[in-house]
C-alpha cells in the first residue's frame, strides 16, 4: 500500500512538472531564455536553425558606411573622420600578408569568436561601397585609354 502510495505521489509529480513546461527544448535561466539550451547566455539563446522571414537589426549607434563616399565625393566625413580608402596597391599588399580582407575578421577569428550580423553587414556594405569606387576609377582609366588609343589610331 505504502509503495502504491508513494508511486501515486511520483507520478502526481512528474506529470504536474510537465505541464508546467509544455515546451521540452525551451529553457529560462536568470531570466535568459534559452532555445534548444538550458543554459542561456543572452536574453534569447537559440542553438539550433531559425526560421523567419525577416529580421530587422538596430543600428543601435553603429556607423552606416556612407563615410566611404562621403570622403571620396566631399573630401572628408563627419561620420568617420579617419577614415581613408587605401589604394589597390596597399589592398594587395594586406591581402598577400593576411589572406582576408581590412576590417574583416579572419576566418580563424569568426571560427573562435562568431560574427556579429549588424556588424558583418556594415562591414560588407562598406567593402560594396568601396568595390564600387574602385570600379569607378578603372572605368576611368579604362576611358582615357581608349581615348588615347583612338587618337593614336587616327
Amino acid at each position: 500500500m505504502n509503495r502504491l502510495i508513494i508511486f501515486s505521489i511520483i507520478l502526481f509529480s512528474l506529470s504536474a512538472t510537465a505541464q508546467r513546461n509544455p515546451f521540452k527544448n525551451l529553457f529560462e535561466k536568470d531570466g535568459k531564455i534559452g532555445i534548444g539550451t538550458s543554459f542561456p547566455d543572452e536574453l534569447l539563446t537559440v542553438k539550433g536553425k531559425i526560421h523567419t522571414q525577416e529580421v530587422l537589426v538596430d543600428l543601435d549607434g553603429a556607423v552606416a558606411p556612407d563615410y566611404v563616399f562621403e570622403k571620396h565625393f566631399i573630401g572628408y566625413s563627419e561620420m568617420m573622420p579617419e577614415y581613408k580608402l587605401i589604394s589597390l596597391q596597399e589592398l594587395e599588399i594586406f591581402l598577400k600578408e593576411n589572406h582576408h580582407l581590412p576590417n574583416v575578421p579572419s576566418a580563424e577569428t569568426m571560427e573562435a569568436e562568431g560574427i556579429s550580423l549588424k556588424e558583418m553587414n556594415l562591414i560588407l556594405l562598406q567593402k560594396i561601397e568601396e568595390l564600387t569606387l574602385y570600379t569607378l576609377q578603372q572605368q576611368k582609366e579604362i576611358d582615357a585609354l581608349k581615348k588615347s588609343v583612338q587618337i593614336l589610331n587616327k
